[in-house]
């Protein structure tokens, strides 16, 4: 939060597999930098909990309802696909970036078009594989656009019948074996925070938190612990088992402020003066 209010100018490069607070921190800096190596994947609706850490405010901005999909399947996603949909904003080769490192330190300005112009230096324009999801929009738009939950997989099994289509069968079974409160839990927030910025995005994720570590309402997250970290036996006992047994109301109790007398609400410092690039991802 502090970083995405703050006039630096602060490269992210995540190597490897890009998870959770990594990403978040990418998103709200200036640039970040991708490689051919690099998996992105927030799958923590199959864990009982949902991408959090300001992920509801990135993948929001994705184009299209791509974002939906990516927070709600836990989808991979690699380097060419990352700077594609808008989580990256340049794609570096490994082989180069220790050259990058080396230029960026001999940068003696903080101006964000200096930065920007060193890295373009290093940066290529990745090839998208034939069987991208990213390929897939048409079909994601038209289905993850829906209301709700229910709704996306009806899409789904629709857009499925009378052809074998492996990517959308996929989907589906993957949909259906996450936690149903999860799933309405994230495709709420994604939806609430689209016209929000990222401070309203961490408060309302720190509420929704708060309630599914206290276990009142549901104790999906420690049953996704036990079958997914802990037993292993990748089989969980979601409750409520299915998504019609969740009623809107049910949701709307993950988004309220706990009543605890020791509980406070995340409190933000206020935001200074953004420049021009932090307002364009507001």
């Amino acid at each position: 939060m502090v970083l995405s209010q703050r006039n630096l100018s602060v490269l992210s490069s995540v190597e490897t597999h890009g998870f959770r607070f990594c990403m978040s921190l990418l998103y709200v800096t200036l640039c970040g930098a991708c490689q051919c190596f690099q998996v992105f994947a927030m799958p923590e609706t199959a864990l009982g909990l949902f991408p959090d850490v300001g992920a509801a405010y990135f993948l929001s901005r994705l184009p299209g309802f791509f974002g939906e999909y990516v927070g709600l399947t836990g989808a991979r996603l690699n380097g060419a696909e990352m700077l594609a949909c808008g989580l990256a904003t340049h794609f570096v080769p490994s082989s180069k970036l220790s050259l990058l490192e080396e230029a960026l330190c001999k940068v003696e300005t903080s101006d964000p078009n200096a930065v920007s112009a060193v890295i373009n230096e290093y940066s290529e324009q990745p090839f998208i594989k034939d069987n991208s999801i990213y390929h897939r929009m048409d079909a994601i738009n038209k289905c993850f656009s829906r209301k709700s939950m229910e709704g996306i997989i009806s899409a789904l099994e629709m857009e499925a019948m009378g052809k074998a289509d492996h990517w959308i069968s996929e989907t589906v079974q993957t949909l259906k074996k996450a936690s149903p409160t999860s799933l309405k839990i994230f495709l709420r927030l994604i939806r609430e925070v689209r016209l929000l910025g990222i401070g309203p995005c961490l408060v309302l994720e720190y509420r929704i938190v708060c309630h599914i570590l206290k276990g009142h309402y549901s104790k999906d997250f420690f049953e996704g612990c036990r079958a997914i970290l802990i037993d292993k036996d990748r089989n969980p006992k979601w409750e409520p088992s299915k998504l019609e047994l969740l009623s809107d109301s049910d949701v709307d109790r993950y988004f309220s402020k706990l009543h605890d007398e020791e509980w406070e609400d995340l409190q933000l410092p206020k935001r200074f003066n953004l420049p021009t690039y932090a307002i364009s991802k507001l």
